[in-house]
């Protein structure tokens, strides 16, 4: 509790205001956390709300977040509105071990949180900052161009602070027309923003819009109730969707129960480094779809091409950093434009029957996939991604073991028990490889046995 104390000077005018607390410590002046009472020299454009409760609102959060700050150096801040402030002040302890400072008001905008940025993120040097804004833009009527400027301008702002710090923007979540957010304005919000960031590698983008939306690209009632906010159901999966980020960044300490190797299997990946894998040139038929894809799509991703063979021995990370071991785990990143072909093989080749089992872990819409001998074998988050929508047993951004029996030229491959192909066709000889394309995936426990 704080008591004002006014300093008049000796002619009688108001020089100053300051705050003491009862037990007669200063405290920081809540006028500086009044909100600004006109929109002249604010940063950004479009809307900042002045509603009496959102007023007061802003000054109280603001002027919690402020005794907080000392306490919260170097933790991972989560910027946004009432969904981020409806996530708790310790994220419903969703992240064990990770210290997070949730810095949501309710009602904000993203210029609001252009004006607030320096105070109540910035100052508090931050290992990471995960973003979620635009959603209340769009009830005021802002345009998804006026939004994603916003955004970008908040973006900017962070790297400018700190060019390592991981950002990672979370797309704008569904809701519904009869919310004056309709499916379209949020797409359009979300397609500006990751345009804006293509190409920087220091912003990861979290497909939250698709890990959420309905067939009609709205919220769900199950997930959503006042089609809106999440529930619990809600935030549990954001934060499945977030932890793996968080763990490959390093920020997160990894937990995973031990792991005994089978009888008669030996692991074809060793946790540490890539050893035993590489790229591999490209074939005259990968040249051939690559050159007949991107004449029919101009819009099709970046695939680059591998003219010499290059093995990766003791190196934790391929060539341009897009394949590493991270963890014990074989993370194929997020490329910085979202989308790029990529292809990471074994150094040996397999003939003969064999069965070969691995784990794998992919974010909201991501897309992978495992080649047998060259014939590749999609592996994606396989609800949203497909191909394999059937799947009953598919654990959403948690781990799934895929495994492969090959007999001859041709392979069972099942997903938790599951057949995914009954009669995948392969060749007699080949390596195995992993894709990388849309989102992150990793890979743990890889290995085989000869049958």
């Amino acid at each position: 509790m704080t008591l004002s104390r006014l300093i008049i000077s000796s002619c009688g005018f108001l020089i100053a205001t300051t705050s003491i607390s009862i037990a007669g410590q200063q405290d920081q002046p809540q006028s500086e956390f009044v909100l600004p009472a006109a929109d002249a020299d604010l940063p950004g454009e479009g809307p900042v709300r002045r509603y009496e409760w959102f007023a007061k609102l802003w000054q109280s959060r603001r002027t919690a977040f402020a005794a907080e700050a000392a306490s919260q150096q170097g933790a991972v801040v989560f910027l946004g509105d009432s969904i981020t402030q409806g996530f708790g002040p310790n994220m419903k302890d969703s992240f064990p071990g990770l210290k997070v400072a949730n810095r949501g008001i309710s009602g904000d905008t993203t210029r609001g949180m252009l004006v607030r940025l320096q105070q109540d993120v910035l100052d508090l040097n931050p290992s990471a900052v995960v973003l979620l804004m635009g959603t209340n833009d769009l009830e005021e009527n802002a345009r998804p161009q006026t939004i994603a400027d916003n955004i970008s301008l908040i973006i900017a702002s962070l790297k400018q602070h700190n060019a390592e710090m991981p950002l990672i923007l979370c797309n704008v979540f569904p809701s519904s027309e009869t919310k004056k957010r309709s499916a379209e304005d949020i797409k359009s919000v979300n397609r500006l923003s990751a345009a804006a960031v293509k190409g920087d590698s220091q912003v990861t983008i979290v497909d939250t819009w698709t890990l959420f939306a309905d067939e009609n690209g709205d919220a769900k009632k199950s997930e959503f109730p006042d089609l809106l906010h999440p529930n619990k159901l809600g935030y549990s999966k954001w934060a499945n969707a977030l932890t793996p980020i968080f763990e490959s960044l390093q920020l997160l300490e990894v937990t995973d129960q031990d792991f005994v190797l089978e009888a008669g299997f030996r692991s074809l990946f060793n946790g540490k480094d890539l050893t035993g894998w590489g790229f591999l040139p490209a074939s005259e038929a990968m040249k051939k779809g690559r050159a007949n894809w991107q004449k029919k799509d101009r819009n099709a991703p970046n695939w680059p091409l591998v003219e010499e063979p290059i093995a990766f021995t003791g190196k934790t990370q391929s060539t341009g950093g897009r394949y590493a071991a991270i963890n014990g785990r074989l993370v194929v990143k997020q490329p910085p434009e979202r989308r790029r072909i990529q292809q990471l093989w074994t150094t040996e080749e397999f003939q003969g029957d064999f069965t070969l089992r691995l784990e794998f872990r992919a974010m909201p819409n991501a897309d992978s996939g495992v080649f047998i001998r060259k014939p590749q074998l999609q592996c994606r988050d396989y609800i949203l991604a497909g191909p394999y929508r059937h799947l009953t047993s598919y654990r959403a951004q948690d781990w799934n073991e895929l495994e492969v029996e090959v007999r001859g030229e041709s392979a069972r491959c099942l997903c938790n028990g599951e057949v995914l192909e009954d009669s995948f066709k392969v060749p007699a000889v080949g390596p195995i490889g992993l894709e990388g394309d849309r989102g992150q995936i990793e890979y743990r426990r890889i290995r085989i046995r000869k049958d």
